[in-house]
């Protein structure tokens, strides 16, 4: 038998896991807001969905059922997830879009950041908190620094 890798080929080295109380619903939001493609699914006992690998890009997630044998449980659905999902896209106001059309609420509108990103948080029907994101400026460093800077200081002033 030849060396298996540790890590395989076509993995995401580092995959989130959302745990949800209704994983179809949760499968089904990612599908239609991020465009993900679900790789694989596995029934529960029940023969419902319980696990789910999808990619969003050259990324992957698992979506979980909540199992009575593990600690895990779905977030309480009031935006006070203390794990958020940075996720880039291509258009971050359709992705919000998307996100409220499949019940997503926006947690915080789509606003211009000083480090040249545009981004949006959301919180999905399940609880997960998303922070979406589209590059729309390429900045340096010392422009990041500068308007920080900036930032702070007006905040000083309040």
């Amino acid at each position: 038998m030849g060396k298996v890798k540790g890590i395989p080929d076509n993995s995401s080295v580092v995959i989130p896991r959302l745990v949800c109380r209704d994983p179809v619903a949760e499968i089904d939001f990612c599908t239609r807001t991020f465009n993900a493609v679900e790789i694989n699914r596995r029934p529960g006992t029940d023969g419902k969905a319980a696990h789910a690998l999808m990619t969003i890009g050259p990324a992957m997630i698992m979506i979980e059922a909540e199992w009575p044998t593990l600690a895990s449980r779905a977030p309480i659905p009031d935006g006070s997830s203390p794990v958020v999902i940075f996720v880039y896209v291509e258009d971050v106001d359709q992705t919000v879009e998307r996100a409220i059309a499949g019940g997503g609420q926006v947690l915080m509108p789509a606003q211009n950041q000083f480090w040249g990103d545009r981004i949006a948080w959301i919180m999905d029907p399940s609880g997960h908190v998303w922070t979406v994101a589209t590059r729309i400026e390429e900045t340096s460093e010392d422009q990041r620094k500068d308007r920080w800077s900036g930032i702070l200081k007006d905040q000083a002033r309040t």
